[in-house]
């Protein structure tokens, strides 16, 4: 599998001749999902969410499908006729040559005043977990790599590293980043890294955009 980081949230993931793509957002590329056989979004914020990316891949790639919750596919069926698949916690389903698990149901707390919203992680091929904006542990589910939300309006540094810890992966790789500043991995990356507190043995790694890693 190679895994290739975009802008913020957004990854894309190449097997066998296909390609997957993850929360192609507002702060990833505008052809961060072109390409794609299948797009996978976690829930509705903008961030992760835009419909002028999925308009553009699904143009360019009339076989390309997405899958997301439900308060997604509300927005945009009817954009996409027969191209738009509903799924929940507990789902399995193949996109584009890979075997995908549902995990998760809420988005973290960002405020107690701020009602939640839904929010799914995804498991493929049973070895790489995004969990979108939530601290998801895949219940019974060994990780190999973990695309690892290191900076949001919901989290803190405490909380990613014990997130690390509690899913145990051999690799973190960071994603939610569009926000942080060129001297931030600085900081947090001493605190995630093998100079840090500890997070388990975990690998921590930093791909800038258009970086790309196969494993």
């Amino acid at each position: 599998m190679k895994l290739t980081k975009k802008g913020h949230a957004c990854v894309r993931l190449e097997k066998d001749g296909q390609t997957l793509v993850i929360d192609p957002g507002a702060f990833s590329e505008e052809d961060a999902a072109v390409g794609a056989d299948a797009i996978l979004v976690t829930h509705e914020h903008f961030d992760h969410f835009n419909e002028e990316r999925l308009r553009t891949a699904l143009d360019a790639n009339p076989a390309a499908h997405i899958w997301t919750l439900s308060s997604v596919a509300g927005q945009i069926s009817a954009a996409f006729p027969g191209r738009v698949h509903t799924v929940g916690e507990g789902d399995t389903f193949t996109a584009a040559g890979f075997d995908i698990e549902v995990h998760g149901q809420l988005h973290a707390v960002i405020h107690p005043d701020i009602p939640r919203i839904t929010n799914v992680g995804y498991l493929v091929d049973g070895t790489l977990f995004h969990p979108g904006d939530a601290l998801t542990v895949p219940a019974g589910r060994r990780v190999d790599t973990l695309m690892l939300p290191v900076h949001a309006p919901w989290n803190k540094v405490a909380e990613v590293i014990d997130y690390v810890r509690a899913v145990a992966p051999r690799r973190a790789v960071d994603i939610h980043d569009a926000l942080l500043s060129e001297v931030a991995p600085m900081v947090y990356g001493r605190m995630l890294g093998p100079d840090g507190p500890g997070t388990g043995g975990a690998e921590h790694l930093r791909l800038t955009p258009g970086e790309s890693l196969t494993f």
